[in-house]
């Protein structure tokens, strides 16, 4: 492969060739070998280094041509984009590292990045949230519960249960009661209002404990049970030779008991 300043010498002796002719006599005529007097002779040798730059100006051609069509079709992925304000963008990336990753044209990696740091800001945000929801609601639970306790326990105590039964009592009625949206006490069956014996009113605390009586009657003072002395004010104890009742079932009873006796 001849070099240009190669090719010119060897072209500058052809044209030398052409303008003063190859024999010492200078004669010669028009049908001679080699062509006409004066007509330049393109040598093998000259022909073939002409071919070989044709060739690499062509092969240099076609390579600036792909690289041109290659830029082409990576141009086509920013179409619409401004370029202004994508160097304004780049100037707001404070972060060296993820500068030198657009640079690189790494923004895939760049972005996913960025989506990490907000899904983990994100996350972090939500359990703060549920935390706070979670004490709250550990808050709720807790008052709901004091408001239960003191509205039963009062009810208890008024309905004439033993002292010592106020915490059998209590745990029956965490079952039962609750508190309303509204701060009320009130006796539930799930997402039903339980109601008292008249089918009209809500169960009270004051009726439910009284109710009591009947399934847990160890929670009452001897004597004060269903059907014995003095149950219906829960208080009053049977007197000396009071057997409770009213006349006519005091005088029923005597007389079952004593048939002997006259009646009265």
């Amino acid at each position: 492969m001849f070099t240009l300043k190669q090719l010119f010498a060897i072209l500058m002796g052809t044209a030398f060739q052409f303008r003063f002719g190859d024999d010492d006599g200078g004669g010669g005529d028009d049908d001679d070998k080699g062509g006409k007097k004066g007509e330049a002779k393109i040598t093998p040798e000259i022909q073939k280094l002409i071919d070989d730059q044709v060739k690499g100006l062509k092969d240099k051609n076609n390579e600036l041509l792909d690289s041109m069509k290659k830029a082409k079709e990576s141009l086509k992925r920013f179409d619409g984009i401004d370029p202004d304000a994508v160097n304004a963008m780049l100037k707001r990336f404070a972060d060296d590292e993820e500068a030198g990753l657009i640079k690189e044209g790494k923004i895939d990696e760049v972005l996913n990045r960025r989506t990490d740091r907000m899904k983990a800001e994100h996350q972090k945000q939500l359990e703060a949230m549920s935390g706070e929801v979670s004490k709250a609601a550990q808050a709720k639970a807790k008052l709901a519960e004091r408001a239960v306790k003191a509205e039963v326990i009062a009810a208890a105590n008024k309905a004439g249960a033993l002292p010592e039964a106020m915490d059998d009592i209590f745990l029956r009625a965490k079952g039962v009661f609750t508190v309303n949206e509204d701060g009320e006490v009130v006796a539930m069956n799930g997402d039903e209002v339980i109601m008292g014996k008249d089918g009209k009113t809500p169960l009270s605390p004051l009726e439910w404990a009284e109710s009591l009586r009947e399934s847990a009657t160890h929670l009452w003072p001897k004597g004060t049970g269903t059907g014995a002395p003095g149950a219906k004010n829960g208080s009053q104890h049977a007197g000396k030779g009071n057997i409770g009742g009213s006349k006519q079932e005091r005088q029923a009873a005597i007389a079952s008991k004593f048939p002997d006796l006259p009646a009265k």
